[in-house]
């Protein structure tokens, strides 16, 4: 289900450019540490370490154990659960209250049916933008078209004639909680946006850091 387009509350003037970056490099990669952000910001780590703190105090940022460390535990920075309104999310309300009631009438088989009319509306929308001859050249437009509906995705190559997408940010998070069938519509948009094969690794809303599409293309048909 493709997300609205609206701006970012990270890009009024409630945080500064650099609070603002400190959020945006956590909501990418799920933690960090002080020096790490210092050396990405190009300012000490004393100046981090006063944003953090402010960060903190205002519910945006918390500590927690180092992933992956050994010995002396350590603590990184990741994202409080009060930050999540900072970034865009689908009008979940009115859609999960709007989903319950096709479920309560026409059971979760109507659900799907339901979000599966929505997408052909998307995939319409999409292919109008997503239309190099190349397939590294699809994803790279599908990942930018993405990314401006406030996914926060970017792409990449994954390996011979394999590619990418991984989306940092979940609009319509609040929805697959309830209906998982909504990652599964997604990801068939993908494959015929894409023309390609499309597998979905990893799920934010099964906790996860990112959602991660990983595309092959299609095999030719023999005969």
């Amino acid at each position: 289900m493709s997300a609205p387009s609206p701006e970012l509350p990270l890009d009024n003037h409630v945080f500064g450019p650099t609070k603002r970056e400190i959020l945006l490099i956590l909501k990418r990669e799920g933690q960090s540490d002080l020096q790490t952000l210092a050396d990405r910001l190009y300012i000490s780590k004393m100046a981090v370490h006063k944003h953090v703190q402010e960060l903190e105090e205002r519910g945006m940022v918390q500590r927690t154990p180092l992933r992956g460390m050994k010995g002396r535990p350590r603590l990184a920075l990741q994202l409080a659960p009060g930050s999540q309104s900072l970034f865009p999310r689908a009008y979940a309300g009115v859609t999960c209250a709007a989903l319950a009631y096709i479920e309560e009438k026409l059971g979760r088989k109507g659900v799907e049916e339901a979000l599966r009319r929505r997408q052909t509306e998307t995939v319409k929308t999409y292919r109008a933008q997503v239309n190099a001859a190349t397939l590294p050249g699809r994803v790279h437009q599908l990942a930018e078209l993405r990314d401006r509906e406030g996914y926060m995705a970017e792409d990449h190559q994954a390996g011979p004639s394999k590619f990418e997408i991984l989306e940092h940010n979940c609009p319509i998070i609040a929805i697959a909680e309830n209906y998982w069938e909504a990652c599964t519509v997604e990801r068939e948009m993908f494959q015929k946006v894409l023309g390609a094969n499309v597998e979905m690794t990893h799920r934010v809303v099964a906790g996860a850091n990112v959602c991660r599409f990983l595309i092959t293309p299609k095999r030719r048909q023999l005969g």
